[in-house]
């Protein structure tokens, strides 16, 4: 892949309304272009940015909301999701049932989800029919009705769905592993919120969070396919300009950064369930989203826990025969970051389990990672960097983050290069450094 930067440094830089920067052009080999990135700001501080990829014929877009579940006080715990849902009940101009209808008569794709610091509305159509996903986005997002009525059935709705992830010991045991570690605060309660918090939410909590928060200036709309940046201008001032909601001067809100980094509080929590199975996640302090060394990180979660040839795979699955999966990751956020391990496995088993995988993490703080466990977590990086990228869907999500939560729009081979230049040395000492620190350690499953 051969790519050139046309325009580098932050995407947060000012940028006169209306006018069309060009952050990114990619040849192939015969130096013929096959996608462009644009970006265009809109009144009101709407950020407006586009690929187009060559040779597809799909389009998807996002409408990205700087907006998560650390917004919340904790009266207002799961009002990003609760809203999240409520968007598609219905606006002025369309029923609950009109939304729906419209991107399934074409075959479209279309969905929500609700993270700890943005909310994402996106939708993948044909590229013919971009304009009415536009059209139905941005009705949804500019005119949602948030009716008393539609409040009260989807709080069931809600509710159902909190109870679902209860049943699930790896959801749970997550959301214990992220309350041990962030305690009583936003980043440490579940995204989707409690029975409790749910229960006494009204509708005029989540209609003052909706007009709060759902500002021009807070949102990205990001598309990619076979695309024209123009056109998807004029469709997104269309869309998005109902009810005087592009107006104003209000300069794009810049990405959410943290004075200093959060760090995790040591300690074990424990939920008994009558389960077959034990849940465990052991982990501590990561790194956050902007730490240059999240490279050197990527390679060394890759080489621990990263696939079947990973040393934890290998050692408490295949030579031991611990457990049935087992894994490591890390989560970066603006000011915190984690790294850990999740694995599941018998209860007579839970304590040699623990003790594999606490000595594994020894071993590769002490003497870090070979130069063939180097090159196959690279391997593995780039593979996974290219073909989660083969799609418009995945371009989109590329482009909302970038200009949402990173201020940056990295290159494909901007990425790769970073990834190329980590040393064996460099992986030694970020792992050196995390697991040395104070464990945090969520358990879940019978006595």
């Amino acid at each position: 892949m051969t790519g050139q930067q046309v325009s580098a440094g932050r995407l947060s830089v000012p940028q006169k309304t209306g006018s069309v920067r060009t952050l990114e052009t990619v040849r192939d080999g015969d130096g013929q272009v096959t996608s462009r990135v644009r970006r265009t700001v809109l009144p009101g501080g709407l950020r407006v940015i586009t690929e187009h990829m060559a040779g597809v014929r799909s389009a998807s877009v996002g409408v990205w909301v700087g907006v998560g579940s650390r917004d919340e006080t904790p009266a207002l715990h799961g009002c990003s999701h609760f809203l999240e849902h409520l968007l598609f009940k219905g606006t002025r101009s369309r029923s609950a049932m009109d939304i729906s209808v419209a991107l399934d008569a074409v075959g479209g794709e279309f969905n929500a989800f609700t993270a700890k610091e943005y909310t994402c509305f996106h939708a993948r159509v044909l590229d013919q029919d971009l304009p009415l996903a536009v059209d139905v986005l941005g009705d949804m997002i500019t005119d949602s009705l948030i009716a008393p009525e539609d409040v009260e059935a989807e709080r069931d709705v809600i509710l159902d769905e909190i109870a679902m992830h209860d049943d699930d010991p790896d959801d749970v045991v997550h959301n214990l592993f992220a309350a041990q570690a962030w305690g009583d605060s936003p980043l440490g309660r579940p995204i989707a919120g409690t029975v409790s918090s749910i229960a006494a939410l009204s509708r005029d909590q989540v209609a003052r969070f909706y007009k709060r928060h759902y500002r021009p200036a807070n949102m990205v709309v990001a598309v990619a396919g076979n695309v024209d940046h123009a056109a998807v201008v004029r469709q997104v001032r269309k869309a998005f300009g109902r009810n005087h909601f592009l107006a104003g001067d209000e300069a794009p809100v810049a990405p959410r950064t943290g004075a200093r980094q959060r760090r995790v509080q040591p300690g074990t929590l424990v939920a008994r369930r009558p389960l077959e199975q034990v849940n465990l996640v052991l982990g501590m302090n990561g790194l956050t989203r902007n730490d240059d060394r999240r490279f050197a990180l990527g390679v060394l979660n890759t080489a621990l826990g990263g696939g079947t040839s990973s040393r934890l795979f290998q050692e408490v699955r295949e030579r031991r025969g611990l457990a049935y999966s087992v894994f490591s990751f890390a989560s970066h956020h603006a000011d915190a970051g984690l790294v850990g391990v999740s694995v599941g496995c018998l209860p007579n088993r839970y304590d040699e389990v623990l003790a594999t995988v606490r000595a594994e993490l020894a071993k590769v703080a002490d003497e870090g990672i070979s130069e063939e466990e180097l090159e196959r977590g690279k391997g593995q990086l780039r593979g996974g960097l290219v073909l989660g990228l083969e799609d418009s869907g995945s371009r989109m999500s590329r482009l909302g983050k970038a200009e949402l939560v990173y201020d940056e729009l990295l290159s494909v081979d901007e990425v790769i290069a970073r990834i190329d230049a980590v040393t064996c040395e460099e992986v030694r000492q970020i792992a050196a450094e995390l697991f040395a620190q104070p464990e945090v350690l969520a358990v879940v499953g019978p006595e």
